[in-house]
C-alpha cells in the first residue's frame, strides 16, 4: 500500500452512496481494544457538503483566529527530529506548488482549500465519544487508516485534514452532532487528479533504522 498519498487536487467525478457504504464497512473492523469501537464518521456529499463549506468558509473568511481545536495536535515546541520534518514538509510541499516560503498570501489560499475538502465529492468528518481516554483514540486511527487503505483499494485517494478540528462549532451545528461527539478531523475522498499525481511531491520519510529496534533477531 505504499501508493497510498495524501491527495489536495481531484477529478470532478461523483461517489455514489454504495460505494462509500461499502469502504465504511471494510474500515470497521479495524482493531479496538475490549472492542469499544470508540469512532464515529459522518459523511457529506450534494447539497449536505455545500452547505458545511459554506459556513465553513464564512467563518474561516471573517473570524479564523476565533476558532480552535478542542485538542492539541502538535507540540508547540516540537523536539527533533520531528521539528526539522515538519519543516522539510513545507519545503516540499509548498516548493511543488511554486509557492515560496515567503508568499505568505499563496501559503493562506492553499490553505482554505482545506474548508473546500479540497474539492473532492465526499468530505468525512470523524468524532470520538470526549468522554473516552487516550487509548481509545488510537483505535479511532486505525479505524481512520483502513478507511483510507480501503479507498486506495478502490482507486480512489484520500486526504486527512486536521484543519476542521479548529472548526468544532461550526461542524456541530451543520451536521448536529451530539454533545459528546469531539471533532477529530475531517477527510477528503474521491478520484485524484492524474496530474497531480504525476508531479506531486514524494515526502521523504525515515528509514526503517530510524523507526524500529530489532530485539533477539
Amino acid at each position: 500500500m505504499r501508493g497510498r498519498f495524501a491527495n489536495r487536487y481531484y477529478l470532478d467525478r461523483q461517489l455514489d452512496r454504495a460505494a462509500v457504504r461499502q469502504i465504511v464497512d471494510v474500515a470497521r473492523h479495524a482493531g479496538t481494544g475490549a472492542n469499544v469501537q470508540p469512532w464515529h464518521v459522518h459523511l457529506v456529499a450534494g447539497h449536505a457538503k455545500d452547505s458545511l463549506i459554506e459556513a465553513l468558509r464564512i467563518a474561516h473568511e471573517s473570524e479564523a483566529g476565533a476558532h480552535t481545536s478542542e485538542y492539541t495536535y502538535l507540540a508547540a515546541d516540537l523536539p527533533e527530529p520531528y521539528a526539522s520534518r515538519r519543516r522539510e514538509f513545507g519545503a516540499v510541499f509548498y516548493g511543488a506548488l511554486g509557492i515560496s516560503i515567503e508568499d505568505h498570501a499563496a501559503r493562506a489560499l492553499q490553505t482554505s482549500r482545506n474548508y473546500r475538502f479540497f474539492d473532492a465529492p465526499i468530505g468525512l468528518i470523524f468524532t470520538i465519544d470526549r468522554r473516552l481516554e487516550t487509548g481509545s483514540w488510537l483505535d479511532l486511527g486505525m479505524f481512520i487508516q483502513n478507511v483510507m487503505l480501503a479507498a486506495v483499494a478502490r482507486g480512489l485517494d484520500t486526504c486527512p485534514q486536521e484543519f476542521f478540528s479548529r472548526y468544532h462549532a461550526v461542524i456541530r451545528d451543520e451536521l448536529s452532532l451530539r454533545p459528546e461527539e469531539l471533532v477529530v478531523c475531517g477527510m477528503s475522498m474521491g478520484f485524484g487528479d492524474p496530474e497531480w499525481a504525476r508531479k506531486r511531491p514524494h515526502m521523504p520519510k525515515a528509514p526503517v533504522e530510524d523507526i524500529a529496534s530489532f530485539h533477539g533477531f
